[in-house]
């Protein structure tokens, strides 16, 4: 519930800034808009985003976004080589993956259990729905519209399956699991193909729909990767937040282009 209150609490203050942009307000202004005393917002909002309210628009700017790139360009080939230590090996090493295509997914009978709740994270409160294989979708509250579309004929239950549960964990602790989560992930074979090189996408860092396109050897298929991400059904495991357009710019994100901000403020400043 804390999680929830504090995601929110900075959401509003970051649309408060963009929306007062040329008024500069003060941290006073910000802090009532939000109804918490200046220390309050000031703290939780470092530790979000590692700087202070005022700081923030500049934090994120083009030129910033800019610079995190071509530190993401640089390692991005070489990370997987060198190693990386803690949180920044979650995605590609402690991730089980299975696959299907809709058609499969849909053949494997009418009365497939998929296990559905929600779960509190940093970013907002979330939805899970997962089959026996693994987690299928992870939609942050208010973006699950396909949720129950996606899995026609199924027997739905509520409450956390295992792998739910390891998530759950994760949020509430930022440890790495000691075993692995599932991933039961339903799409074209290009789409999925594009959700794992996601994963090849370090903490802290940024990369562009070109450098996917790269990862997958089909240089020419940007457009079409754009698309595969915007897609992409497991919100933060699967981190299509870490991917920005060339220009430096953040661009969309399909939970809404502010927590696609808060989530990366919060790697850049704590993980």
């Amino acid at each position: 519930m804390e999680q929830s209150f504090h995601y929110e609490t900075i959401a509003k203050a970051i649309q408060y800034l963009r929306d007062h942009q040329t008024e500069q307000p003060t941290l006073d202004q910000v802090a009532n808009h939000v109804n918490l005393s200046k220390f309050h917002l000031q703290r939780t909002f470092r530790k979000y985003v590692g700087v202070s309210p005022k700081d923030f628009l500049q934090f994120l700017t083009i030129e910033k976004a800019k610079k995190l790139l071509e530190k993401g360009q640089s390692t991005l080939s070489t990370s997987h080589e060198i190693g990386l230590s803690g949180n920044g090996r979650l995605h590609d090493l402690f991730l089980k993956i299975e696959s299907c295509t809709p058609g499969e997914f849909r053949n494997r009978g009418r009365n497939i259990e998929v296990w559905v709740d929600s779960i509190d994270t940093p970013f907002g409160k979330a939805i899970i729905a997962e089959t026996e294989k693994g987690i299928s979708s992870i939609e942050f509250e208010g973006n699950q519209e396909g949720l129950f579309a996606k899995f026609e004929h199924a027997n739905f239950k509520t409450g956390l399956g295992f792998n739910g549960q390891k998530v759950q964990e994760y949020f509430n602790t930022w440890q790495i699991p000691d075993q692995h989560i599932g991933l039961d992930l339903i799409g074209t074979p290009f789409q999925v193909q594009v959700w794992k090189a996601l994963l090849k996408v370090p903490t802290s860092h940024l990369a562009t729909y070109s450098d996917i396109a790269s990862l997958i050897d089909n240089q020419g298929a940007v457009r079409a990767v754009g698309s595969a991400i915007g897609k992409n059904p497991i919100a933060y495991l699967i981190p299509c937040h870490r991917i920005i357009k060339s220009g430096g710019e953040f661009g969309n994100y399909k939970w809404s282009p502010i927590r696609k901000e808060i989530i990366n403020g919060f790697e850049f400043a704590n993980l």
